[in-house]
């Protein structure tokens, strides 16, 4: 996957090597080589396979992984092109830069178990679900592996639930998920201190991602008394840690109005807080969604917001309408990508279900029973990747496409028809 970059050199003076060559900016640099760029170079040159080396040298898979991810983003290394790149049903559209055509890290995100300590109001989904043995775990871990290789991407697997620390092969799973080399976040809940620094012990995750909804009030009335106060605390803890912190909230009407007054709360606190809109399934259909006209001054406001409030994240992909109306640089969205749902990102539920994205049921086969390549690239996925029909026109169509969960769960046809909120398209 990997090969000498045009213009590194190596030359050893003594008991010493440097290196020459341009860093990833395109600036010259002489200097000592590092111990890992050194490994990293001498496994591109030997172009042995990764687990013969680990295994013959005895040493961590996931070690050489790391070595190689920082050569080539250093510059050191050239990649062979990733294979999860927007083609089919994109041929004419738009993109503002290639970065955003082609995706470098694919994330699986895992829903290991439904147990959650939570009973939330707008949770999408309670049904009973069995759990995955610690055989079907593994056999997980290795689709995804091979999965990422024969696409030459990076693989981010982002442990959920329910809450994923009550599933009771956790901890096996995430410590062989690490020694893979697989990027490690948590979307969860908070734990007691002594688990957070087990969890650091095995392998510090890149992110581990709490959910508010609201200030105290409304946040404890959605997610149960006591909760507001104790992911503030959970939130100073991870800092304490030097682990980075994200905050996730579900928006509807309830709380639309306390969004801005939560992310001033958050400065400081957390490095990224963002918000998914409601989507009308499980128990959120008990609750109302924004009015429209409503949540396009609120648009308005988050993204003025956002100039003086650094950790606020535009995650929601009608931002691109008002940034590109306004002659500003667009933004990734909800994963970098527009909607990502089937395309670098996939839910993977505890009972192997395979689905393009979390909030709404859309499901695309079963992981126990097919490959994760030969689901991706489904007939169903790719009707996912490509999004509504009614977007096409639209000159943002491959850097958005709406939400498919609210389109979906607004009754709406997720293949065809366009976001409800979306004022419509620009030329």
């Amino acid at each position: 996957m990997f090969r000498l970059a045009s213009g590194v050199s190596l030359r050893k003076e003594g008991e010493r090597y440097f290196l020459s060559f341009r860093d990833s900016a395109g600036r010259f640099e002489e200097r000592p080589a590092r111990a890992y760029e050194l490994a990293a170079l001498k496994l591109v040159a030997e172009g042995r396979p990764l687990r013969e080396v680990a295994a013959e040298e005895g040493l961590p898979l996931a070690l050489l992984k790391k070595a190689l991810l920082a050569a080539w983003q250093e510059g050191l290394l050239e990649k062979e092109p990733s294979a999860l790149v927007r083609q089919k049903g994109f041929e004419g559209a738009w993109f503002p830069k290639e970065e955003f055509r082609r995706a470098e890290v694919f994330t699986l995100q895992w829903h290991l178990t439904q147990r959650c300590d939570l009973s939330c109001r707008h949770c999408y989904d309670r049904s009973p679900r069995r759990e995955p043995t610690l055989s079907e775990a593994r056999r997980v871990l290795e689709e995804l592996e091979l999965f990422c290789e024969r696409m030459r991407v990076f693989g981010q697997i982002s442990f959920s639930g329910g809450n994923p620390f009550l599933y009771p092969h956790f901890w096996e799973v995430y410590k062989e998920a690490a020694a893979r080399g697989f990027t490690l976040a948590i979307l969860g809940n908070p734990v007691p201190e002594a688990e957070l620094e087990r969890l650091l012990a095995l392998e510090p995750p890149a992110f581990y991602q709490v959910s508010l909804e609201g200030l105290s009030e409304t946040n404890d009335y959605l997610r149960g008394p006591g909760h507001f106060e104790r992911t503030l605390a959970f939130l100073k803890t991870l800092k304490a840690h030097g682990v980075s912190s994200s905050v996730m909230l579900t928006l509807h009407a309830r709380n639309l109005s306390e969004v801005l007054p939560l992310a001033e709360r958050l400065s400081g606190l957390a490095e990224t807080f963002s918000f998914n809109r409601l989507a009308l399934s499980g128990r959120g259909q008990s609750l109302l969604p924004a009015e429209r006209k409503a949540f396009e001054r609120f648009l308005e406001d988050y993204l003025e917001a956002s100039g003086r409030l650094r950790h606020l994240h535009l995650k929601d992909n009608l931002f691109n309408r008002l940034l590109y109306l306004r002659g500003a640089e667009v933004c990734g969205g909800c994963t970098g990508f527009g909607c990502g749902a089937a395309f670098n990102f996939l839910a993977l539920l505890p009972d192997g279900e395979v689905h393009a994205c979390r909030k709404f049921p859309s499901p695309l086969g079963n992981l126990y029973r097919e490959g994760l390549y030969q689901i991706y690239h489904s007939e169903a996925a790719q009707c996912y990747r490509e999004g509504p029909r009614a977007c096409r026109p639209c000159r943002l169509y491959g850097v958005c496409r709406g939400c498919l969960a609210v389109i979906a769960t607004s009754g709406l046809n997720p293949f065809e028809d366009r976001d409800p909120f979306c004022p419509g398209p620009v030329d």
